[in-house]
């Protein structure tokens, strides 16, 4: 399983013009994770999370600080589950599973069945993008980055854009999924509820990208929000999201 080292990372972008000033997304951000965790970054809109796991992913650069994933001391593999499942809409779900493996066709076919039946979609591997629903479709933009077999896995806020009865569904099937395949995966998200529900640790950003808070949580999979439990933990996280926006409001 996958070692995720961040070291003082800090990501400043230019000024967008002349007279603009840069704006930095991320300061002096430091933590480690390793092993089967689910780790969510949350934070209010703009506190740098989606920029700082396109750090991780290589997509940005930081301006100065480390980044290292490993598996056994090696350069680790990434997968990455987006906002939207940016599915090649000319291809059928099975030939979009195909696209990113280097298996045999035989060994692909099988790898991607078996993880189109873990999200309840192996009826459809003929079907095009256009013919599935939204939530369908992430559904098969997770089953294919869970069938590369990544070391870490980073999923960008993949439930934001769906209804809260799908991303219900979602969330409890991606539960099961993580539980089965030992990943580690850290999370980005802006809902508290989805955060304690998926997470073994839970990172607060707060505006100016520093972090705030970090937080294990302590609960048996697999959770439901009607639980006592999860409902106290929920409100644990609310209230040092509260003491956040005070610090920020008694410093203006």
């Amino acid at each position: 399983m996958a070692k995720l080292r961040i070291e003082n990372l800090t990501k400043t972008f230019p000024a967008h013009s002349k007279r603009g000033q840069p704006t930095r997304a991320i300061q002096n951000v430091s933590f480690e994770m390793s092993g089967q965790v689910f780790v969510s970054l949350v934070g209010p809109s703009g506190c740098g999370k989606s920029t700082l796991l396109n750090i991780v992913s290589g997509v940005e650069t930081p301006t100065s600080g480390t980044v290292s994933v490993t598996q056994d001391g090696k350069q680790a593999m990434l997968g990455y589950v987006f906002q939207d499942p940016r599915l090649l809409p000319w291809r059928t779900v099975m030939q979009n599973m195909l696209y990113v493996t280097d298996l045999s066709e035989e060994e692909g076919r099988a790898n991607a069945r078996r993880y189109l039946e873990m999200v309840g979609l192996e009826h459809a591997e003929d079907m095009f993008p256009g013919q599935l629903s939204g939530g369908m479709q992430q559904r098969v933009g997770i089953a294919r980055a869970f069938s590369v077999s990544p070391d870490l896995l980073l999923m960008d806020e993949p439930f934001s854009h769906l209804d809260a009865i799908t991303a219900r569904s979602l969330r409890e099937e991606l539960q099961a999924m993580w539980n089965a395949s030992k990943k580690t995966v850290l999370f980005v998200t802006h809902d508290v509820l989805e955060a304690v529900q998926m997470s073994s640790r839970i990172i607060t950003l707060a505006h100016g990208g520093t972090v705030f808070d970090d937080t294990a949580v302590d609960l048996p999979f697999p959770r439901k929000a009607s639980d006592p439990e999860f409902a106290t933990q929920q409100a644990q996280i609310l209230g040092r999201f509260e003491a956040m926006e005070a610090e920020r409001a008694a410093s203006r």
